[in-house]
């Protein structure tokens, strides 16, 4: 009765807001949950960002439509299905993330919802819950499972914090010093050792 929860960018697929800004040149967008820990105040800067340059999520879209998953991603993800149950804990959109759930052979996603106009403007969002990834886990081990998290960003540290075992994937430093109990893995075999290794500690 084990279940692995995962966040998605920075760990199975590349961080989107950053492919965009790169794309575009607007720097403002390259900030993520690694930068700024309060996500509304994220959400805020991106969406005000957009409206001010006249882009919205068609344009995003069609970055997203040439992304591909990390490289090992899919052999990963695919390989510890076998062994446990996955979902994906993310806080991104489900309008941004299909066309990467659909290369990851569709694992089950929990996210969040854009607000758009008729046009593709995006002027809001809707979350699914406040701390959702927390929340999910809590209800999750609340059925008696055990569940161990990895993530790489501000934002999964309360979903790291609630699970029997969190492990951070990739998190930069300023990230994994401010939160020195959660073991820190920079590739998929010691990502999957340490999964491994916080289930049978459990």
């Amino acid at each position: 009765m084990n279940i692995v929860c995962l966040d998605l960018e920075g760990v199975l697929v590349p961080e989107i807001w950053i492919d965009f800004a790169a794309l575009t040149g607007i720097d403002a967008l390259s900030a993520t949950t690694r930068d700024v820990a309060d996500y509304d105040e994220l959400m805020r800067m991106r969406i005000e960002t957009l409206a001010a340059h006249k882009l919205g999520l068609p344009d995003i879209q069609a970055v997203i439509d040439r992304m591909a998953p990390l490289d090992g991603a899919r052999a990963f993800l695919d390989t510890l299905r076998t062994r446990y149950q996955v979902i994906i804990l993310s806080d991104t959109f489900y309008e941004f993330a299909w066309p990467l759930m659909r290369q990851l052979n569709w694992p089950t996603l929990f996210c969040h919802r854009l607000e758009t106009r008729d046009d593709g403007r995006i002027i809001g969002y809707q979350l699914r819950m406040t701390d959702h990834k927390r929340a999910a886990v809590e209800a999750l081990r609340g059925l008696n499972f055990s569940v161990v998290a990895a993530g790489d960003s501000y934002n999964d540290t309360s979903m790291l914090t609630a699970a029997g075992q969190g492990i951070f994937f990739h998190a930069p430093d300023n990230v994994t010093t401010a939160f020195p109990q959660f073991p820190v893995t920079r590739d998929y075999s010691a990502l999957a050792a340490a999964i491994d290794e916080g289930f049978a500690q459990a």
